[in-house]
């Protein structure tokens, strides 16, 4: 048991575990902010587009018997289909998918960037001299060592 527990908190203290609990975090805080903008923000003027409709009270009742709403259906018990939910939820999914590519995108743009620093910081700035060996600036036409001519390359 002791060496199970030790496993488990070497586990733990990973940085990657720790990485990921933070991202899963964020993640949740991120879903209730996209959630908010859709339920509150997004769908009341997409609602007033299409005569007054609230996507969230959309439901197909199954029982039979009439309900003036979605909540007095849930209420009474009553077998329901809630598709305007579900026309949320996927509205919620296709705004966190976009905030991510647009993300990922960002972050593999800033990456080109540093790769084409990173490029251009490797290029050779010294050559050497083929009769002395020593190391000579690039664009150099004479050895300053041994005053040889070198060839224009």
């Amino acid at each position: 048991m002791k060496k199970l527990l030790s496993e488990f908190k070497d586990f733990i203290q990973r940085g990657n575990v720790m990485d990921m609990a933070v991202g899963v975090i964020i993640g949740i805080a991120f879903g209730a902010i996209v959630t908010s903008l859709v339920n509150d923000i997004i769908m009341p003027p997409v609602g007033l587009l299409l005569g007054n409709a609230d996507f969230s009270d959309l439901y197909i009742n199954l029982s039979g018997t009439d309900y003036a709403s979605l909540s007095d259906a849930k209420a009474a018990g009553a077998a329901v289909i809630a598709y305007g939910s579900f026309i949320n939820t996927i509205i919620n999914f296709l705004i966190i998918a976009l905030a991510v590519f647009f993300m990922i995108r960002f972050v593999n743009n800033l990456g080109k960037l540093t790769k084409k620093e990173e490029e251009t910081a490797a290029e050779p700035t010294t050559k050497e001299c083929p009769f002395c060996l020593s190391s000579i600036a690039i664009k150099a036409t004479r050895c300053p060592n041994c005053t040889s001519q070198l060839d224009a390359e």
